[in-house]
């Protein structure tokens, strides 16, 4: 027994100490970085020495990382609800490779609202945080498999431990589930092409889209827009 466990502490302690190697020329493409876990990620692998490409939704956000980073990171403007914009930065990122192959697709872009009872919504509020969540994320890694491929890299979607505890009705927790379907589908289909897939299920950090401010707005818009017979059947006490 004491032998089993002296093997283990060895297996962690050198597994722990792995570190990728030969980190420039490897590029990054990291989506959500205007704020928040995106943001931090894109400065601190750029301290690492890494050719980060950090996709932001407002130009705002590009500026604001790139006047705290390197020149080596570079960023492009990404609406992962629209196709265009997803071809576009595709497009970007094949130029800034240039035939390398991309090391890694880190996908951490979310919406959350809006959330509240499932009777209050309607469909275009699903797909106002689907479109972005799960099919966006979707359809910029099916763009993007061949660069990974090619250098047979790795895709690591960031999933908020908190989506997978369907505690209220709305896209968020759909899309949180369906990204690790997705991810672990493609685990085992890129296996045969040396690309690794990878879930990084994280915690519930303070930020905009967690304001119980924002939150209570979005319900109050929610609520406003009820017929009179959804709003009586819940009642203000509800509200």
């Amino acid at each position: 027994i004491l032998a089993s466990i002296l093997s283990l502490i060895i297996y962690w302690l050198i597994r722990d100490r792995y570190r990728v190697s030969n980190l420039h020329g490897k590029h990054v493409f990291i989506t959500g970085c205007d704020t928040g876990l995106g943001n931090s990620l894109a400065k601190w692998l750029d301290k690492k020495g890494f050719c980060v490409i950090a996709a932001c939704t407002t130009e705002k956000g590009s500026q604001e990382l790139q006047s705290c980073s390197s020149l080596s990171l570079k960023t492009v403007n990404l609406n992962l609800a629209d196709s265009n914009s997803i071809a576009r930065a595709v497009e970007f990122v094949t130029e800034q490779t240039a035939g390398k192959g991309l090391f890694s697709l880190v996908s951490n872009a979310e919406v959350t609202a809006p959330l509240g009872p499932t009777d209050w919504l309607r469909i275009e509020d699903f797909h106002s945080v689907l479109d972005v969540s799960l099919l966006g994320l979707i359809e910029i890694t099916l763009q993007l498999l061949p660069l990974l491929k090619k250098a047979e890299g790795r895709v690591v979607n960031l999933i908020n431990a908190k989506g997978l505890m369907a505690f209220v009705g709305g896209g968020y927790s759909l899309s949180k589930w369906g990204m690790e379907a997705f991810s672990d589908t493609l685990r085992i289909e890129m296996q045969h092409f040396g690309v690794k897939v990878s879930i990084v299920e994280h915690g519930f950090f303070k930020a905009e889209v967690v304001n119980s401010g924002i939150i209570e707005k979005h319900l109050s818009k929610l609520w406003n827009r009820l017929t009179p017979e959804i709003r009586d059947s819940y009642g203000e006490k509800y509200f």
